[in-house]
């Protein structure tokens, strides 16, 4: 995809697809001295904007950047479709100690894993050492917080909706409040980032507290790296953006999350035909940092599938890399994605405004990781009403056999404990793993379990399902011998029946 550049303040969001172009130091203090700006080295050069990348990046350095605030530029890591997430390198504590962090809009809370974690995955660095930095505090136990066991501390807990969560105390270095992990479960404990950077509107969000505190302006920015390009950057803090840059409302009374006023989709000049608010439902057109692909209502996505396929009717349709999903893929575009244009239409969103935020085929298609010269549908149908730019697919529930050698009345009284246990060995809740079948062969019992998604949500994110997979695979579940003789038989993985309009963040 081509670059993206989002830019939000309290009330307003604006967006502008552009290549990255700063990278920058953190202003940790309130140093009033001037920030740090230096071009981005490009992965690549054949995107199709490669050719617009010096004009836009003087442009931007000619703008001022702020007339009295400071702002802090950090350099985006890593990209959405091999990653799933862009990450920022943050210093913590005297002397500082870096973390890459997961830049996220959709989460309020910043963490990290702290040195007393107890159930903290092996990251790409040393987790937080409180004892190390002169400048850190606990948060006190105090009455607008949740407290921990001897309410000495204030705790934080937040539960995702693929299941993960990350809990532990809050503490306060360099004027800035922020977790300090102590038990991680689900993706947060696999991935390879050390935690998350928490942009989402809330009092706990790292952007609120810089705001109050008169650190940066009320707004920051996000710039991604294109289709060959990844990484991007981020500005915290008030800028003044390019003059052609597109603006849309955003409602923050509406929506917890970060939401835009779009009203219609062109595609190569046509408006698809749709009812009136196809893409303002529920919390209207949400923008998430953290998630990859595009979610719209089912008629919204079928107007805009059939369009493209119209389009673009002379190249060939192949199954999509992964054969599990339904991917619309095509083959004969070539490698070049500077050509892309040439090929694909180019798609408008139209915001209430009557503003026009032009795509390139980049915006909306991601290239298929098994066939050379290949490309598909970035887009998706949602069941719900809302519409996500962003989004990544899930495992429904899984089931595996299992044969137990026991008597009768031994069964009776161990399938409790054995759901329990279960639970344990795939390291998902209780009320994940269901008994779904029992039934009486010559010599044992066949079993057949379920392990689904927790509430609220209603997918298992490809993660945890590839952790529980891999161990019902290698036969890793192990069981007392007070259990009797046990095998796993087989196992199976169901799509995700229904998405859910966002991934919500509790």
């Amino acid at each position: 995809m081509a670059g993206t550049w989002f830019h939000l303040t309290s009330s307003f969001l604006i967006v502008y697809y552009v290549i990255g172009f700063l990278i920058s130091t953190v202003v940790a203090e309130n140093h009033q001295r001037p920030p740090t700006v230096l071009p981005l080295s490009l992965s690549s050069r054949n995107h199709s904007l490669h050719r617009h990348v010096d004009n836009l990046r003087r442009r931007l350095f000619q703008s001022k950047l702020s007339g009295s605030t400071p702002n802090a530029r950090l350099r985006l890591y890593d990209d959405l479709l091999s990653n799933g997430y862009h990450t920022a390198r943050l210093w913590i504590g005297s002397p500082p100690q870096e973390f890459a962090l997961i830049v996220d809009t959709g989460s309020t809370v910043t963490y990290v894993p702290c040195s007393s974690c107890s159930h903290c995955g092996n990251h790409q660095d040393s987790r937080f050492q409180p004892e190390m930095s002169s400048t850190y505090q606990p948060v006190k136990c105090n009455p607008s917080c949740n407290c921990d066991d001897e309410q000495k501390q204030c705790t934080y807990h937040r539960r995702y909706a693929e299941m993960s969560s990350s809990s532990g105390v809050l503490g306060e270095d360099l004027r800035a409040v922020f977790g300090c992990e102590n038990v991680e479960i689900g993706d947060l404990y696999n991935q390879r980032a050390d935690g998350i950077m928490g942009l989402g509107r809330g009092r706990l969000s790292i952007m609120d507290q810089l705001v109050d505190k008169g650190f940066i302006g009320d707004s920051f920015s996000l710039c991604y790296g294109g289709m060959d390009v990844d990484g991007g950057a981020m500005v915290l803090g008030k800028i003044t953006p390019p003059p052609d840059m597109v603006f849309s409302h955003s409602d923050p009374f509406r929506s917890p999350y970060y939401n835009i006023e779009m009203k219609e989709i062109h595609v190569a000049g046509k408006r698809l035909e749709l009812p009136d608010g196809a893409f303002d439902g529920r919390h209207g057109t949400v923008l998430d940092s953290g998630t990859t692909y595009a979610y719209f209502r089912r008629d919204a996505f079928a107007a805009f599938r059939d369009a493209i396929l119209s389009a673009v009717h002379f190249l060939k349709r192949i199954p999509g890399p992964d054969p599990n999903y339904n991917d619309i893929c095509f083959t004969g575009a070539g490698r070049d994605v500077s050509q892309l244009p040439k090929i694909f239409p180019l798609v408008e969103m139209v915001f209430n405004n009557g503003k026009k935020l032009l795509l390139s085929p980049e915006n909306y298609l991601f290239r298929h990781s098994k066939a050379s010269g290949a490309y598909c549908l970035g887009i998706f149908p949602n069941s719900e009403p809302t519409t996500l730019l962003g989004g990544s697919f899930h495992v429904g529930f899984i089931t595996f056999d299992m044969s137990i050698s026991t008597t009768d009345s031994n069964l009776k009284s161990i399938l409790k404990e054995l759901t329990e246990l279960i639970s344990e060995e795939l390291e998902v809740d209780n009320s994940q793993v269901c008994l779904l079948n029992v039934t009486s062969q010559e010599k044992y019992y066949l079993v057949r379990w379920g392990i689904f998604p927790a509430e609220p949500a209603n997918y298992i994110s490809n993660t945890i399902a590839r952790s529980i997979i891999l161990r019902l695979r290698d036969h890793r579940i192990q069981l007392p011998e007070r259990f009797g003789n046990y095998k796993l038989m087989e196992w199976n993985a169901e799509p995700q029946r229904k998405l859910y309009a966002l991934f919500s963040h509790y």
